[in-house]
């Protein structure tokens, strides 16, 4: 069975997981799990309190196929958790690496941005709040998810296409994901 491990901050993106979560383990079979920098009590935007239970360390030990960094405000502020040496162990150790909105910015900051196409909110603010960034010129304008190299963005306003992109990197049979973006699209046809 395949794992994808969510990793939570203080002031998550409600939306931008919730996919993931709700279909990835009761749809697909697939092992989800939650992780935060410190264990404890995490709020989303939303203000839904959850208990996270498993810190990073634990992520490590545990090697997901899949980490998925979820936004939220505070990737975009001083207050930032440097989870770099933990995006690049997992990456390492052959797990695909995966932000959404804010959770891009970690993904810059730790280095994974700077050779293989990618997206985010927009260019800038990737370069104004990931000063180390330097990949800018293989920045994607789009709606939609960016999955190359075993690295996925998206934009925070897309969280359909990360989850499919999510999905095909835990290995997810084809017509599984054709099948969940022709579900999540149905309301639009």
């Amino acid at each position: 069975m395949a794992r994808i491990a969510i990793v939570l901050t203080n002031g998550f993106a409600d939306w931008e997981y919730s996919l993931i979560a709700g279909t990835g383990a009761p749809f697909y079979g697939l092992e989800v799990r939650f992780f935060t920098v410190t264990p404890g009590l995490v709020t989303s935007q939303g203000g839904l309190a959850a208990e996270v239970k498993d810190g990073l360390e634990v992520l490590t030990e545990w090697q997901p196929n899949v980490v998925v960094v979820v936004g939220g405000m505070i990737w975009a502020t001083p207050e930032a958790p440097d989870i770099s040496q933990v995006l690049a162990a997992a990456k390492e150790q052959g797990a695909a690496v995966a932000g959404i909105c804010g959770g891009t910015l970690a993904l810059a900051r730790s280095g994974l941005l700077d050779r293989v196409a990618h997206t985010s909110n927009d260019p800038a603010f990737l370069k104004d709040n990931a000063p180390t960034y330097k990949g800018g010129p293989l920045f994607e304008s789009g709606p939609g998810a960016v999955s190359v190299d075993g690295v996925i963005t998206a934009p925070g306003t897309a969280p359909v296409s990360f989850t499919a992109a999510v999905f095909e990197a835990a290995g997810l049979a084809t017509d599984a994901i054709a099948q969940f973006r022709q579900m999540m699209a149905a309301e639009h046809s």
